[in-house]
C-alpha cells in the first residue's frame, strides 16, 4: 500500500518502536487484566502493521487478521461498557476499539474485500465474446472511487492525524508535570500509532 521506501521505513519505525514498548509492558509489568489485554492487543496490532507496510504482505490471507481485529474492536467496546468505571477510561477504550476497527479495515482493503472494484465491462465482455467489436459499444468502465470509500479514508486520515497531535500534546504536558515516565511513554506510543494509521489511510487516497 505504501510505495515510497522512505515513508515505508517511517511507518515501520513508528509501529516497531510501539511494538517494543508494549512488548516490554506485557513481559515485565503486573497490571489489571483489562490492561494486559489492552497492551497485548496493541502489541499484536503494531506487529501486524509493520508486516502490512511491506508489499509481500498482500500475498498472504487477510481475512483472518481482519476478523481478529474486528473481534479486538468489539472486545475494547465491551470492556469500555462493562469493565472500566471512569468516563475517561471509557473514552480511552472506545478510542482503542476504533484503532482496532481501523486495523481490520486496512486488512479488508488489502485483501480486496473493501477496496473499490474497478472492473472494465468492455474488457470483460471482449474476453467472453472475442468475435465482437467492443469499440463500437457504449460501455464505459467504472473506475471512479465511491464517495463512501473516500469519505471513510479521509475521516481515518484526519481523525488519526488529530489524535497523533493530541497524544504528543499530552505527552509534553505530562513530562512538564513530571508524571511517571511509564505513562508518558505510553502517550508517545499512542502518538506514533496514530501517526502511522494516518499515513496508511492517506495511502488509500493518494499513491504514496
Amino acid at each position: 500500500m505504501i510505495h515510497d521506501i522512505v515513508l515505508r521505513w517511517v511507518v515501520i519505525a513508528l509501529f516497531g518502536l510501539t511494538a517494543a514498548e508494549y512488548g516490554v509492558a506485557v513481559a515485565t509489568e503486573r497490571r489489571p487484566w483489562t490492561s494486559i489485554i489492552n497492551h497485548a492487543l496493541h502489541l499484536i496490532m503494531a506487529v501486524a502493521m509493520v508486516v502490512m507496510a511491506w508489499p509481500w504482505a498482500a500475498k498472504y490471507p487477510t481475512t483472518p487478521p481482519a476478523v481478529f481485529f474486528l473481534l479486538a474492536a468489539i472486545a475494547f467496546i465491551a470492556m469500555a461498557v462493562l469493565a472500566v468505571r471512569t468516563a475517561a477510561a471509557r473514552r480511552l477504550y472506545v478510542y482503542h476499539g476504533l484503532m482496532m476497527l481501523a486495523t481490520a479495515w486496512m486488512f479488508a482493503i488489502m485483501g480486496g474485500h473493501l477496496m473499490p472494484a474497478q472492473p472494465s465491462a468492455r474488457s470483460d465482455m471482449s474476453m467472453s465474446m472475442p468475435g465482437m467489436d467492443m469499440s463500437s459499444m457504449d460501455m464505459p468502465a467504472s473506475t471512479e472511487t465511491p464517495a463512501w470509500f473516500s469519505a471513510v479514508s479521509w475521516i481515518g486520515a484526519v481523525g488519526f492525524a488529530v489524535a497523533a497531535v493530541f497524544w504528543v500534546y499530552r505527552y509534553v504536558v505530562e513530562r512538564r508535570r513530571k508524571v511517571a515516565s511509564r505513562r508518558s511513554l505510553g502517550d508517545l506510543g499512542q502518538a506514533m500509532m496514530a501517526a502511522g494509521m494516518a499515513i496508511f489511510f492517506l495511502a488509500t487516497l493518494f499513491p504514496i
